[in-house]
């Protein structure tokens, strides 16, 4: 698979309010200031037409501030078009990583291959592990939409024990989902922050902070990080593909890491690539600038501020099961 490189597009000034709804998460308040000179509008013809479902519109819609803003109506098909998506489980312990995918843990990025699935039980230290037959060395995975529902279940049975987690295309074929991304970021008063507990905003109100971070370009969700904790409780696996994406059948194919394969646009100056919008319509960007160097200047939500670009985020690294920690403007109730 092959990073699709869109060419350096110029740049619009105008005030932009891109948010979306999505699941709650909890969030905290962080100060910020209020004078960035430069605010980049919502471009909504960045985006791949082959992953809307319908074409984006502008609606009038409430922010997180109680005030409105037209936003982008974003209707996706959670189906990517400048990658494939798979493999995810290797089928034995003898294929290599091309039949697989990958694992994040600790920060690194590791290959799912048969060596891997072997290895689990000293992966993590313990002999429950064994999830492929020691005769044949056939890899145990999930092969069906009822098989993948009820290992991806929180509470998986114990049937389900030892078990890779291959959820396919086919069975969320006819997914759509809605979002709404203002057409004009608003720098917040202060900062949401994203936290891994549930509800909860300040006062104990329910807050309404979307899960989710963005959207790629090609129409696929910026998800929160995965549940790996659970997903190893059960003696479950559920890798991600190449591109750090996986399915569920809720949410139908999304993003747990950035690694590179989807569509970017390049920066004439040597900034990293931008690669989608997060959900209060600043732009998000890959890690590291075109040298390899990672930005040391990044506020508590993964962002700082230039002239060209006003502010954005940069990901997270891969193996991180992350991309940013927060939004740093208003976003669409």
């Amino acid at each position: 698979m092959t990073t699709t490189k869109i060419q350096n597009l110029a740049l619009s000034f105008i005030l932009v309010a891109f948010t979306a709804c999505s699941d709650d998460d909890s969030n905290t308040d962080t100060e910020t200031s209020t004078d960035d000179e430069v605010t980049v509008s919502v471009q909504s013809d960045n985006f791949l037409s082959g992953g809307l479902s319908e074409a984006i519109s502008i609606e009038s819609r409430t922010l997180s501030d109680g005030t409105t803003a037209d936003c982008y109506k974003i209707v996706v098909t959670s189906t990517p078009t400048d990658h494939e998506m798979g493999p995810w489980c290797p089928d034995n312990i003898s294929d290599d990583a091309s039949a697989g995918g990958i694992w994040l843990e600790d920060g690194e990025v590791f290959d799912v291959d048969g060596a891997f699935v072997q290895n689990l039980a000293t992966f993590y230290n313990d002999d429950t592990w064994m999830m492929y037959d020691s005769e044949t060395g056939a890899i145990t995975k999930t092969s069906t939409i009822e098989e993948c529902e009820e290992a991806a279940n929180p509470n998986v049975g114990a049937e389900y024990e030892n078990y890779c987690v291959e959820c396919l295309p086919s069975y969320v074929a006819d997914i759509t989902h809605t979002y709404y991304i203002p057409v004009t970021p608003k720098k917040a008063t202060t900062a949401y922050v994203f936290t891994t507990g549930l509800g909860g905003g300040p006062g104990g109100a329910v807050s309404t902070l979307p899960s989710s971070r963005g959207i790629a370009f090609n129409g696929v969700v910026f998800d929160a990080p995965a549940p790996t904790d659970n997903i190893l409780a059960a003696y479950t696996l559920a890798p991600f593909d190449d591109a750090g994406g996986h399915i569920n059948l809720a949410a139908g194919y999304h993003y747990h890491a950035a690694t590179g394969l989807s569509t970017t646009i390049e920066q004439s100056d040597g900034h990293a690539a931008m690669i989608g919008y997060a959900f209060d319509g600043y732009g998000i960007y890959e890690n590291t600038d075109a040298s390899g160097n990672e930005y040391t200047d990044l506020d508590e939500s993964r962002g700082h501020y230039d002239e060209t670009r006003g502010y954005h985020y940069h990901v997270d690294e891969a193996g991180n099961n992350n991309f940013i920690d927060g939004l740093r403007g208003e976003y669409a109730l």
